[in-house]
């Protein structure tokens, strides 16, 4: 039977019991998909016990509208953790996360200075501050990532190297719709005939030669650019469509991972 957590107390007191098992983590915000289902089956697949994390991380909204916005489905997705065999989920209020405010924080230099870094004043400082956390408190053994957020992935793998964290981050796929579409969590947020045109951004970044080209394939069918660049042997690219932003990201022939 699947715990849920929502006091930090009550975790740890758990989270002693738990010793010695080998512990896997998917840390989310919620609004599960079929991509977050691919992190946990795999988490379950590979671990003794599975942890999930569900928790709309406020430091990491740059724009307190998008923080209002973004979708809460609680009780949806306790249920679909449940059923793919989620263990224990850790689902605290943002006062125990951040029980001095947010005075202590995490600094990336360098993942600031472009493409979500730079379109999102804060975004990463409040990602990896309170993936830190999330860690600490979990303390497994590895912990399950998108390569969607790619840039964010290598910015969490890059911190858990630096600070020695006995946790393997692990890199799961991209997992899409029919049409091309990156599972997201905002996707909710499209109309019917959104969703159908934002399958275009898979299109452009896959089909175009130059990351120019990405971006007037874009521009043409009526999409907002934040950017389209190339980085790390990847095209990622930021837009919007409907106010709602989406990003997504794919290989690039012949780059360097």
């Amino acid at each position: 039977m699947m715990r849920v957590w929502d006091t930090l107390a009550g975790w740890s007191e758990r989270r002693r019991e738990l010793e010695g098992r080998g512990i896997g983590f998917v840390p989310t915000m919620g609004a599960l998909h079929r991509g977050h289902a691919a992190l946990v089956e795999r988490c379950r697949r590979e671990n003794q016990t599975a942890v999930a994390s569900i928790f709309v991380n406020p430091p990491q909204f740059n724009d307190p509208k998008d923080l209002e916005r973004y979708p809460r489905t609680l009780a949806e997705d306790l249920a679909l953790l449940e059923a793919l065999g989620v263990d224990e989920v850790l689902a605290p209020p943002a006062a125990q996360l951040y029980p001095s405010g947010y005075r202590f924080r995490i600094e990336a230099q360098g993942a600031d200075d472009l493409m979500e870094g730079a379109c999102r004043p804060g975004f990463f400082q409040g990602v990896l501050t309170v993936v830190l956390k999330l860690l600490n408190l979990v303390r497994p053994a590895r912990a399950y990532f998108g390569e969607k957020d790619f840039q964010q992935l290598r910015a969490v793998t890059e911190m858990v190297q630096e600070f020695f964290l006995p946790c393997e981050i692990v890199a799961c796929p991209t997992v899409r719709a029919e049409s091309g579409l990156a599972e997201s969590s905002r996707n909710r947020l499209l109309s019917p005939a959104g969703r159908a045109k934002a399958a275009w951004l898979y299109r452009a970044l896959t089909q175009a030669a130059r990351p120019e080209e990405s971006k007037a394939l874009l521009q043409a069918e009526g999409f907002g650019v934040e950017y389209v660049e190339e980085h790390w042997g990847r095209r990622l690219a930021a837009v919007f469509l409907e106010g709602v932003r989406l990003i997504d990201n794919v290989p690039v022939a012949g780059g360097e991972a």
